[in-house]
C-alpha cells in the first residue's frame, strides 16, 4: 500500500480558494460605501419666547443717609445728684415719660421759702391797701393831710411790687424744682444714659444725660444735581405741578427707599424739603423725604438708596435679562426668524426690575428671543424653536430704577 505525502495545492485548487474571497471583499466594500453617505444633523432645540409688554414706571436714584426727624439732648439744667433713670438705654418711650430725677430737697425747700414770702407779702399788702383807701377817704372829708394820702398810696405801691417780685421769685424756684424731672419732649428712642445714678450733674453747666431721637417718621437727605433738578421740575410740568407747590406745602412727589443691601425698594414716603438754592461747592441741591417707619426698620444714620419716579413708559418690551449679551459694540440678544434662522440682534437696554430688562430700542414686539439653550444659538445657522415664557413680573405696574434719559419714550 503506498503512502500518500501532503503536498503544496495545486493552481486549481488555489484558484477555487480565491473566488470566494474576492465576492466576500466585493461585498465587504459595496457595504463600506453605503455607511459613507452624510447625513445631516438636525437643527438644536432652542427655547424662544416673545418680549413681555407692559408700562415701566422709570426711576431717578440717588444715595441718601436716613436721619431723626427730630434729635434732642437731654440735659440736667440745676446742680444735683441723679437719683434715679426711669428708662432702659435704647427704649421707646411716649411723650411726658420721667427718664431722668434729680435730687429735689433744695429746690423744694426753696419753693416752700417763695411761696411763703408772696404770702406775707400779700398781707403786708393787703393792709396797705386798708391804711391807703382810709386815708383815701379822710382825705376826701378834709379830715387828713395830702401827705398822710400820698404816703399810704406810696406803701400800697411798695407792698404790690413787693408781692409781684415775690411771685416771680416763687416761679423761678418752681421752675428750678421743675428742671429736677428730665421727661422725654416727644416720643422717641432714648439713647444710652450718660450719667449714672448718684453722679453729681449740672454743677458747671448744662449736663447732657441722654439724647432722644424721633424715628417715626425718619427723614431721609440727599442731593439731586442741578441739572437732575430741572428733568424733575419738567417732570412735575408734565403732571400739572411745580417746585414752588412742593416747597410751599403741596408736597406729593413720591420716593422709594431701599437699603443698600436690598434689591426691593420697601419703604415709601414723600419729599418735603427742597432746598431753595444749589451748593455751590458741590453743585446739588439738597432734598428730605418723608417716610412713616411705622416698624421702626430703618434706623438714623443708614446709608439707603432712593428713587423717584421721572417718567414711564406705556408699552415698554421687557425680556430675561439672561437673554441679553454684550460684545464690544454693545449689548445684543438673537432672535429666531420666520424661517428659524438665529440673528444677532443689536439692542438699547433700559432699567431693570427683577430678572426682566426693558429693551428700548432695536426689538420688536412679537419678535422671538432666544431664552434658554442660547450657547446653541449661532448667528446664521437654523435651529428648531421651543416656545417658553419670559420670567414672571411683579403684579401691576412694573416699577423699574433707571437713570433719567432726556428722549420722548417718556409719557405721563
Amino acid at each position: 500500500m503506498k503512502r500518500m505525502h501532503d503536498g503544496p495545492p495545486t493552481g486549481r485548487k488555489r484558484a477555487a480558494t480565491l473566488v470566494p474571497l474576492l465576492v466576500f471583499a466585493g461585498l465587504a466594500l459595496a457595504g463600506c460605501k453605503q455607511k459613507n453617505d452624510y447625513v445631516a444633523p438636525p437643527p438644536p432645540k432652542v427655547s424662544v419666547a416673545t418680549p413681555m409688554e407692559r408700562s415701566v414706571t422709570l426711576y431717578e436714584e440717588f444715595t441718601g443717609n436716613t436721619a431723626a426727624s427730630a434729635q434732642v439732648d437731654l440735659v440736667a439744667r440745676v446742680s444735683g445728684i441723679l437719683q434715679s433713670i426711669g428708662y432702659r438705654d435704647g427704649e421707646a418711650v411716649e411723650s411726658g415719660r420721667v427718664l431722668f430725677e434729680i435730687e429735689k430737697d433744695q429746690y423744694q425747700a426753696q419753693v416752700d421759702l417763695k411761696q411763703a414770702e408772696l404770702a406775707s407779702a400779700k398781707l403786708k399788702q393787703a393792709n396797705a391797701e386798708r391804711e391807703y383807701n382810709r386815708q383815701a377817704t379822710l382825705g376826701q372829708q378834709q379830715v387828713s393831710s395830702q401827705r398822710s394820702v400820698d404816703e399810704t398810696k406810696t406803701n400800697f405801691g411798695m407792698a404790690s411790687a413787693t408781692v409781684a417780685a415775690d411771685t416771680a421769685s416763687l416761679r423761678i424756684a418752681q421752675t428750678s424744682l421743675d428742671f429736677t424731672t428730665v421727661r422725654a419732649p416727644f416720643a422717641g428712642v432714648v439713647t444710652r444714659h450718660l450719667a449714672d445714678v448718684g453722679a453729681l450733674v449740672g454743677a458747671s453747666g448744662p449736663t447732657t444725660l441722654a439724647t432722644i431721637l424721633r424715628v417715626e417718621p425718619l427723614d431721609v437727605y440727599f442731593n439731586i444735581s442741578e441739572q437732575q433738578q430741572i428733568d424733575m421740575r419738567d417732570a412735575l410740568v408734565r403732571e400739572g405741578k411745580t417746585l414752588r407747590q412742593m416747597r410751599e406745602g403741596a408736597r406729593t412727589l413720591p420716593i422709594e427707599v431701599a437699603l443698600n443691601q436690598d434689591s426691593a425698594f420697601l419703604y415709601r414716603g414723600t419729599v418735603d424739603y427742597i432746598a431753595p438754592q444749589v451748593n455751590a461747592a458741590t453743585g446739588t441741591v439738597q432734598l428730605r423725604g418723608v417716610l412713616e417707619n411705622k416698624d421702626i426698620a430703618l434706623i438714623p444714620g443708614q446709608f439707603v438708596r432712593v428713587r423717584i419716579p421721572v417718567g414711564r413708559l406705556d408699552k415698554a418690551l421687557l425680556v430675561n435679562d439672561t437673554a441679553i449679551q454684550s460684545n464690544q459694540t454693545g449689548s445684543y440678544v438673537l432672535v429666531v426668524g420666520q424661517d428659524n434662522t438665529v440673528e444677532q440682534r443689536a439692542v438699547q437696554t433700559g432699567p431693570v426690575e427683577g430678572p426682566l430688562r426693558v429693551i428700548t430700542s432695536g426689538l420688536a414686539a412679537g419678535e422671538r428671543v432666544a431664552i434658554g439653550a442660547i450657547q446653541r444659538a449661532v448667528p446664521g445657522s437654523k435651529v428648531e424653536p421651543v416656545a417658553g415664557h419670559m420670567a414672571a413680573a411683579p403684579e401691576g405696574e412694573t416699577p423699574a430704577p433707571a437713570a433719567l434719559k432726556g428722549n420722548g419714550s417718556s409719557s405721563n
